[in-house]
Parts: C-alpha cells; structure tokens; sequence
C-alpha cells in the first residue's frame, strides 16, 4: 500500500490485500451481482499466456532431437496424456478431455505463479496508475473462492454433459434414483430408495464440487497471507532501526517460502487437473 500521512498498521495492511477490485461493493457474503475484476482480468492473462506457450510449443516442434522447452513440453503432456488414460478409458472422451485436463494443468499453474510476485508490485503499480493510495488489487485469481468454484463447477457441467452422453439421459436417470442403495419390486420401498438414492446422488456431487474448489482456494489463499506477513516484516525493518535483523529475516523468509511455494502451486495445479480426470471418469462408468 503507498504510503499515507497514516501508515497502515499490520491488521490493516492485510485486510487492504485482501480486498478486490470490484464492479460494485459487496453489502453480503453472498451477492452474485459482484464481479471481482482483477480476478476476471488475470485469470484471462494467464490464459492467453498458457495458450500461447502451448502453441509455440507446438509451432516449434521438430521431429530430430527436441530442445529443452520442446522436451519439456513433451514431458508434460505424456504425463498428462497417461494420467487421462488411467482415468478415463473411452478413447473417443479423450481426444477432448486430456487436452482439456493439459490446459487446465497449465492455467491453474500460471495462475497460482502470480503468488511469486512481490506481494506489492503489481498493486502499488496500480494504485500509482489510478492516483488513488487506497486502489484495490489482488493478483491470484486462485486464492479468489468465485475462481476456484467456478473451475469445479465447470467441472461439475462437463461431468453431467458425460453422463448424458455415455449412459443416455434414461441410462442417468435410472443410475440416480437407484445408486448406491440399489431399489426394490416392492412399490413403496422402491419409492423411498429412489428418493434417498438422489438425495445422496446430489450431497455426492456437492461435496465433490465444493471440495474440488476450496481445496485449490485454501492452499492458495493461506500462501497468500504467508506473503503478506513476510512482506510485513520488510515494512517493520523499514520503520525500526533496531531491528536491524529484521530485514536478513524478511529476505531468508521470503527466499525459503518462494521455493517452497513453487512445490505447493505446482501440487495444487497437479491435484486439481487429477481431481478433474477422476470425476469426468467417474462419470463414464456405471454404478
């Protein structure tokens, strides 16, 4: 945050980053009217960047002996490609779902990096850009919950459309009412396992949809105020002249917890791409 006549105390230097760049101001914790613009605006960036890295990649690849960036692409997507033929064993759902499973990998991976970037670069660059010191910005989009629920729920669409696709909408209908507790001949018992079938079917894929979605937010929201406490103790260096070690803790801290963190974005990118071939496969096969 740019300096004030009142420099922010700690509490307050932490809510300001977490706070968005909105259309409106939020008045609920629900309020599907809010758009948050930053998390909208680099998600999109870091899409067209995977893309573009994916299609160089592609534009450059050589039958002889493959550079570095081409072997390492390559690695990726075997890794992907066998992943998504453990997972999913129609040959026909692949030819869509592992190149989706890739896209994704990369995208969430661009967009969980944004977490190593100096914590304040991009916002106090924005707040010089509009002149206002108290200018809202936060730059990963995966410690954003509407992100990551919006990725499982996409997820979640993909999964009813291969439901349909694979089983007919009969062949799903009937799996609904009759997974996991089976039915009865009896007409009245069959009614009761039919409607306690689906209601287990729909607490199923809530909890799926959900887990999926704030296990990638939490990861990466709890990185982010690690970040935020780490660049804190830069802020107390710089207002204390006693604490002379303050800024050789900042900067061992910081180093240490970066490349921790390049583990803990590239598992999360990993999980989540894995979680999406377990559920799309899931919904190929019958109960």
């Amino acid at each position: 945050m740019a300096a004030d006549a009142h420099a922010p105390t700690a509490s307050e230097y932490i809510v300001h980053h977490l706070q968005h760049l909105q259309n409106i101001k939020q008045n609920s914790i629900i309020d599907f009217s809010v758009v948050n613009l930053d998390s909208v605006a680099v998600s999109v960036i870091c899409g067209v960047i995977g893309l573009f890295v994916l299609w160089l990649a592609a534009r450059k690849a050589t039958a002889g002996v493959p550079g570095r960036f081409q072997a390492a692409v390559e690695l990726l997507v075997e890794m992907v490609d066998n992943q998504a033929k453990a997972n999913i064993h129609n040959a026909e759902s692949r030819k869509f779902i592992a190149p989706l499973a890739l896209t994704v990998f990369v995208w969430i991976f661009l967009m969980n990096a944004m977490d190593l970037l100096p914590v304040d670069l991009l916002p106090m660059l924005w707040q010089t850009a509009q002149g206002d010191s108290h200018a809202y910005l936060r730059v990963v989009p995966t410690a954003d919950l509407s992100t990551t629920l919006g990725l499982s729920t996409g997820v979640l669409l993909l999964c009813f459309y291969y439901s349909v696709k694979i089983k007919g909408a009969g062949g799903w209908a009937h799996e609904l009412v009759t997974a996991p507790f089976g039915t009865s001949k009896n007409p009245i018992f069959a009614l009761i396992l039919g409607v306690v079938n689906l209601l287990m079917q729909i607490i199923e894929y809530v909890a799926k949809t959900v887990s999926h979605g704030m296990r990638l937010f939490g990861n990466m929201y709890a990185g982010e105020l690690v970040f935020c406490l780490i660049a804190l103790m830069g802020g107390a260096a710089a207002m204390s002249l006693s604490g002379v070690l303050l800024p050789v803790g900042h900067i061992i801290a910081g180093s240490i917890w970066a490349i921790f963190h390049i583990l803990i974005i590239t598992l999360q990118a990993f999980i989540f791409m894995m979680l999406t071939l377990i559920y799309l496969g899931q919904a190929h096969e019958a109960h």
